[in-house]
């Protein structure tokens, strides 16, 4: 009897310790319950404040997060819990719930190694395989997609390129057409001026003959008339 009573002291303690981190974790599963999923994450991190290595409420505080679609934060939790060592369904089950965060995050490569690493643990997850087939679809309309998409931007650049091409040699067009007319002009001015100097120059000449004319007439009339004998 006397050993029995000794147990039971040293068990009192040690159940006395684990009674803090059982209130939090109660209370927050009441009030996930409710759907309070703040109050819920308050409670499972003060559960963890009282034993940081409380894999149930660590567990918990994601399924908190998730729900309140903080998926990146609750995606980190399950990853960290999947590297524990615990039995294979558990991982399993961390790995999935990591699919879900990630996939709702819109990382969907991520997503899918989650989901592949859930099958690994747990073949027989139906769920993990579902989900994993389904986002395999989605990436794939995703990948074709963006092909449509850089095939259609891709066109549009060339069709631009060809109407920049087409407006470019019009250009190119037009600036010679002023270039030939801006020569041309340049020509005609140089062959005006070219007529005028020639006209002015004929001018001169005959102003040159005519004076000459002139001369020789004005000699004529000063010759003295001879009397008749």
């Amino acid at each position: 009897m006397k050993y029995i009573i000794i147990i039971l002291l040293l068990l009192t303690p040690m159940k006395a310790i684990s009674q803090p981190e059982q209130k939090y974790i109660r209370k927050g599963n009441n009030e996930y319950k409710e759907k309070k999923y703040n109050e819920a994450e308050i409670n499972y991190r003060k559960a963890l404040e009282k034993n940081i290595n409380s894999s149930k409420a660590e567990y918990n505080l994601s399924n908190a997060l998730y729900k309140q679609e903080k998926y990146e934060a609750a995606a980190t939790k399950y990853f960290n819990l999947s590297q524990l060592k615990k039995n294979k369904d558990e991982i399993s089950r961390y790995y999935y719930n990591l699919g879900n965060s990630l996939f709702k995050a819109n990382k969907l490569n991520e997503s899918i190694e989650a989901y592949k690493n859930a099958l690994r643990n747990n073949p027989g997850d139906t769920d993990a395989r579902h989900n994993l087939q389904f986002v395999l679809t989605m990436k794939n309309m995703q990948n074709q997609q963006q092909q449509q998409d850089n095939q259609g931007k891709k066109d549009q650049q060339d069709s631009q390129d060809k109407q920049d091409q087409k407006q470019q040699q019009q250009q190119q067009q037009q600036q010679q057409q002023k270039q030939q007319q801006q020569q041309n002009q340049q020509k005609d001015q140089i062959s005006r001026e070219v007529a005028e100097r020639l006209l002015q120059a004929l001018e001169n000449d005959e102003k040159k003959v005519l004076q000459k004319v002139k001369e020789k007439q004005n000699q004529v009339r000063k010759v003295p008339v001879e009397k008749d004998w």
